[in-house]
């Protein structure tokens, strides 16, 4: 029974491999969203690696679930798998790899009820900061302008997403750099970035020890406000919003030489103002299907052994 191994392995190898032939590879800055989905490919073959091979582990380790996953599979194929000899590790590398996806799911929703919960309390100091005036029924628009000190713009998720604009950002922002501020956020509401977010940060919070769940972390922060950049530059043009950009973050010294939290926002404006042009069309195509074959792998992967007695 090495079926589940070659998967364990095959999960392994595109754990180390995928990062970096991703941080080597020259079109991610220039596709961010094509670099999103490569990204999500690679996590999800990983994962899939390990629930294919728990699944077959549990299969070769006990009756009841070698009958539910075959049930339906012709003569042969059982056989072809050879599940009447199982080893004795199959039973703990099907309880492993079962614990490690109950604990991904309770990470999952660890994060989801603390994303929650912040859009309440930030909901709350809105309400408090912007009260409704006697007589004043709660609007749907899209944009919120708070008194503040601060140049500072966010999107504030939830049942009626709004734009918060503090009255310091309204007048450093001139022209249409508000319009692009706007059209950067609507991009990540758009794009659902918060899922993303909210997925990978409970894969590197729950395998803190796993590389690939960290660069995973890392890379959609990076890639979903390069993905936005883009999206308000092809509205406003990528002056435009290298300059909200650059009038929003000035006065929280980014564009100093010490570090600082926001240190990446001076490679988006360099970005923004240098950036080459996008790739072709084809190309583009040509690397979100390749990245979609990848996590088909393991179930081909699995299938093998199958497929050979049918044959």
């Amino acid at each position: 029974m090495m079926v589940p191994v070659a998967l364990l392995l095959l999960g392994a190898l595109t754990a180390v491999v995928g990062p970096r032939f991703l941080a080597r590879a020259d079109w991610t800055d220039r596709e961010p969203v094509v670099a999103l989905w490569a990204w999500q490919c690679v996590v999800a073959t990983v994962l899939l690696c390990c629930a294919l091979s728990m699944t077959l582990s549990a299969a070769a380790a006990w009756q009841a679930v070698r009958g539910h996953v075959f049930a339906t599979a012709p003569s042969g194929v059982m056989d072809a798998y050879g599940l009447g000899t199982p080893g004795p590790w199959a039973a703990t590398t099907a309880v492993v790899l079962a614990g490690a996806g109950l604990w991904s799911g309770a990470m999952l929703v660890r994060e989801i009820l603390r994303a929650r919960s912040g859009r309440r309390q930030r909901g709350a100091e809105l309400l408090v900061r912007a009260p409704l005036l006697p007589g004043e029924e709660p609007a749907n628009g899209c944009l919120v302008v708070l008194e503040g000190e601060r140049a500072d713009a966010w999107w504030l998720s939830g049942s009626a997403p709004r734009l918060v604009v503090t009255t310091a950002a309204l007048r450093r922002l001139k022209g249409r750099q508000l319009d692009a501020v706007l059209a950067h956020e609507q991009g990540h509401a758009q794009a659902r970035h918060d899922w993303l977010l909210h997925c990978s940060a409970a894969l590197a919070g729950g395998f803190p020890q796993i590389p690939v769940f960290a660069a995973f972390r890392d890379e959609m922060h990076r890639l979903v406000e390069l993905a936005a950049d883009d999206m308000a530059s092809r509205r406003h043009g990528r002056l435009t919003t290298a300059l909200a950009l650059v009038e929003l973050n000035e006065d929280r010294g980014v564009f100093g030489p010490g570090p600082t939290p926001h240190a990446h926002v001076p490679q988006r404006v360099d970005r923004l103002l240098t950036a080459p042009d996008r790739l072709p069309a084809r190309h583009r195509l040509r690397l979100t299907a390749t990245a979609a074959l990848v996590p088909v792998i393991p179930v081909l992967v699995a299938l093998v052994p199958g497929l050979r007695a049918l044959g």
